[in-house]
């Protein structure tokens, strides 16, 4: 049974964000701000539903689908694209793929503790990022 990533989680560091934008054709002065940021995530996972809420002091970004089943999602916030999303567990990691005009992309969450981890894949780059859980579940 995959574990319940419910909770508040506060960033802690991540790792090679520019490559990854840069491989996303994301335009210079969106990278630079974006690598500035230090997102936290909350996450509500009841079930096989879930919601993930990146905040930033900028803009939060809302993730609200069911485990397994295939959604159109608007990347409008991050880099203007949409894509056919499908975020499914492989093991004890949450996976998402995305599909559309960037080939490869998707991220990878999992839990080591109370720390979440998530990868991002990129057409050729990857990018991590840390976060610490904070309070109970």
């Amino acid at each position: 049974m995959p574990p319940n990533l419910t909770g508040y989680y506060r960033f802690v560091s991540q790792e090679n964000m520019d490559n990854y934008l840069r491989a996303l054709d994301i335009n210079v002065v969106l990278r630079k701000l974006v690598c500035l940021l230090k997102p936290d995530k909350e996450i509500i996972h009841t079930g096989d539903h879930m919601v993930i809420r990146t905040i930033t002091s900028l803009r939060d970004y809302v993730m609200d689908f069911d485990v397994g089943v295939q959604f159109e999602e608007d990347l409008g916030p991050v880099d203007g694209r949409k894509c056919q999303t499908t975020v499914s567990w492989e093991g004890d990691q949450l996976v998402c793929e995305q599909l559309g005009e960037k080939r490869n992309r998707g991220w990878r969450h999992w839990l080591e503790g109370d720390r979440l981890h998530l990868v991002r894949r990129g057409p050729v780059q990857l990018a991590k990022s840390r976060s610490q859980r904070v309070g109970g579940t």
